[in-house]
Order: structure tokens, then C-alpha cells, then sequence
């Protein structure tokens, strides 16, 4: 009887949460790493204490219909996480610092009763949601994959080229430079045998002056 065939597993997600920039952002993966990877993060955030796993239920259920995608909201707002989130619009200079520090602060109770709330009332995301959501992740990660290779041979394909006209560059100037040192041997050549004629000549007229003015002297005797 043939074997049927085996399921790849599933990986379960998670939804976790940093804030970088002007922005919060949110992201379902299924592991830290693959977190980081998809915010882009140079270092580990969960280690310094900058990100974290949530189980916000608005959070969860934004993250787990877009998998993989960074979601972000305005840094400190307590607003929906979107694909394209604005700017924070209260953004201000030293001064108004510490009013955006006490609005911060009083929003930190209603977040607290509604972290309460969800605990006490969770939304339970079912096994089919659950699998749908990890193979959208999947996708996106599929996604990025290729245009990381896209980019990759783009840029190979650039550097060839860069290379290539270096390479032909240099050829050119290896061959200009060739021909100079020919020419130039060809000059030195021919400065060589000019000085031979010259000192030729210098010799025959000194032989030749020597005897016409013996000539000369004679016939004035």
C-alpha cells in the first residue's frame, strides 16, 4: 500500500513588537531571529531590552492576517498597526518633551486595563488560521528571498560589467604604452646613429681642415 504523503510541519508564529525610529512595529514570525531579520535590525533588540513577544490581541490578529510583513503604527500612539503608517504628528522640539512624556504615561493605564481585559477574554486563533497565517509568512519569506537573489545578481551583474570596462581600460593602456617604448626605442635608435654620423663627420673635417690650412701654410711660404 504506497505511503501517503508526509506534511511538511508547521511552524507556529508568534507576534513580537520593537519600536524603531519614529515608528512601533509589529510583525508575525516564527522565531526571534526571523524577526529581526524582517525589521531589518543590525543587533539583537531582544537582548537589549528593545523588543519583545506580545499577545496584544488587536496586535496578534493585525500580524497573523499579514505574516512577515513589518506593520507599524506612530511611535508611542496606541493606534492600529498598518502596512503604511504616517508620520507621529505630535512631534516637537525640547520643550514640549515632557507633555508628550506625561501623555505617554497617561496612556500607559488604558493600555494596562485593555492587556487586562484581553487576558481575561483572549481571542483563540483557530488551527486553520494558524496554518493559513504560517504559510502567508512562508511566502513573504519566499519573497524576500527572491528579491534578495534579484538584487544580488543585479549587483554581480554590475560588478562584472565595472570589470569588464576596468579590464578594457587597462588594455588600452597597456598597448598605448607599448607602442610609446617602441617609438621611443625606434627615436633612441636613431639619436644613436646621428651622433655616430656627427662624430664621422666632426672626425673627416678635422682631417680634412688639418690639411687644406698645411696647404695654405705651404703656399704662403
Amino acid at each position: 500500500m504506497p505511503k501517503k504523503p508526509t506534511r511538511k510541519p508547521t511552524r507556529k508564529l508568534k507576534t513580537y513588537q520593537t519600536s524603531l525610529g519614529f515608528y512601533d512595529q509589529a510583525v508575525a514570525a516564527p522565531s526571534m531571529k526571523a524577526a529581526l531579520e524582517a525589521w531589518g535590525a543590525s543587533s539583537n533588540l531582544f537582548h537589549q531590552g528593545a523588543a519583545k513577544e506580545t499577545d496584544d490581541p488587536d496586535i496578534v490578529a493585525a500580524t497573523m492576517a499579514s505574516p512577515g510583513v513589518v506593520l507599524r503604527r506612530p511611535v508611542g500612539s496606541d493606534g492600529p498597526f498598518t502596512e503604511h503608517a504616517a508620520l507621529p504628528t505630535d512631534l516637537a522640539d525640547d520643550d514640549a518633551k515632557p507633555k508628550r512624556k506625561s501623555r505617554a504615561k497617561s496612556r500607559s493605564k488604558p493600555g494596562k486595563r485593555a492587556a487586562k481585559s484581553a487576558r481575561e477574554q483572549p481571542r483563540e486563533i483557530d488551527r486553520e488560521q494558524a496554518r493559513k497565517a504560517a504559510a502567508a509568512f512562508e511566502k513573504e519569506e519566499r519573497r524576500r528571498e527572491a528579491e534578495r537573489r534579484k538584487q544580488e545578481t543585479a549587483r554581480a551583474r554590475e560588478r562584472a560589467h565595472r570589470e569588464k570596462a576596468v579590464a578594457t581600460a587597462q588594455a588600452a593602456l597597456d598597448k598605448a604604452m607599448r607602442e610609446h617604448e617602441a617609438r621611443a626605442e625606434e627615436i633612441e635608435a636613431a639619436r644613436a646613429a646621428l651622433d655616430q654620423r656627427a662624430e664621422a663627420e666632426q672626425s673627416r673635417w678635422d682631417k680634412q681642415r688639418a690639411k687644406l690650412a698645411e696647404a695654405v701654410r705651404r703656399a704662403r711660404e
